[in-house]
């Protein structure tokens, strides 16, 4: 791959799912200032015809398409509304999203499979009908599919959303090998950045109203914690759609603020050995001083910022 492949998405069409506002939005205004045309994606179809006029009136090509992501009817409506109006899908962006937070022993099912159903299989039902589409169309595409940091190492109080992006990073993983020959790259992406959800985080709250007020977030965010917008996030996606990125797949990469980084796959990173296998009492024995010596970490490191004024 050429290291100077130009980022030109021009008569793309992309597909991006919860972008009627934040992070999804500024995905879709950032594929459509690259060149593509996009099917613009709410549930609210106020709020999906009003991101999509955003677009429009910057001097992009958008449409609207309000459903709620999740039913494999709600799939098929999104790929054919960018077929009808564009002629084809090259790029699909799977950021729609809910939050339902309680802690293991307050979670109802229904916050359960609320979110599972959004993320993950939203994720899946959205992913299969695109891969249809784009090996039916024979000349390759794009999955990006968004993930987050909780999926990569737990979070406090999000078993339901911890679990839909720790499998939507397996899912990235596997369609990569499945979709290879198709010439159809698969990606998760891992955004941090200022959003309504995150603005209610005591530690970055008074950073989220600072910015809104106009006030740069410092470095010990930007780069220390990979913290900032949502436009700062968005520059991966146009990215990924690329040309220039058409080598990469099966990836984890986040963004936020002025970091921009490539997360490890899950591995073995400790081993230890029995001739003839191991007891209950050996591994008791040998555990603290072989491959229990160094435990890895759970949960998402706590910010180290300076005081706020």
């Amino acid at each position: 791959m050429p290291h100077n492949a130009s980022v030109d998405l021009t008569g793309k069409v992309a597909v991006v799912t919860g972008s009627g506002r934040g992070l999804g939005l500024a995905y879709a205004s950032a594929l459509a200032a690259a060149g593509a045309a996009v099917v613009v994606n709410d549930l609210d179809e106020d709020t999906a015809r009003k991101a999509a006029d955003t677009i429009v009136e910057a001097g992009g090509r958008a449409v609207a398409e309000a459903v709620a992501v999740g039913t494999a009817e709600a799939a098929d409506r999104l790929v054919a509304r960018a077929v009808s109006a564009f002629g084809r899908i090259d790029v699909l962006v799977t950021n729609a999203g809910i939050l339902r937070d309680r802690v293991l022993w307050k979670m109802t099912d229904e916050d359960f499979d609320a979110v599972v159903t959004t993320h993950l299989k939203g994720t899946f039902t959205c992913a299969r009908a695109a891969a249809v589409r784009m090996r039916e169309q024979g000349d390759g595409g794009r999955l990006i599919l968004v993930g987050s940091p909780a999926g990569q190492r737990g979070n406090f109080g999000q078993t339901n959303y911890a679990a839909a992006k720790a499998g939507i990073a397996a899912m990235a993983r596997t369609w990569s090998m499945e979709l290879a020959r198709a010439g159809i790259t698969v990606n998760a992406i891992v955004p941090v950045a200022a959003t309504a959800m995150t603005g209610t985080i005591p530690v970055f709250a008074p950073y989220v109203e600072a910015m809104r007020r106009g006030e740069p977030l410092p470095d010990a965010l930007r780069k220390g914690e990979g913290f900032g917008t949502a436009e700062d996030c968005a520059a991966l996606v146009p990215f990924l759609a690329s040309d220039a990125a058409r080598g990469i797949t099966g990836q984890c990469v986040g963004i936020g603020g002025d970091r921009l980084a490539l997360w490890s796959h899950p591995q073995e990173v400790a081993t230890a050995y029995a001739d003839g296998g191991w007891t209950p009492d050996t591994i008791a024995a040998a555990w603290h001083t072989s491959v229990g010596r160094e435990p890895q970490t759970v949960g998402i490191p706590a910010p180290k910022l300076p005081e706020t004024r």
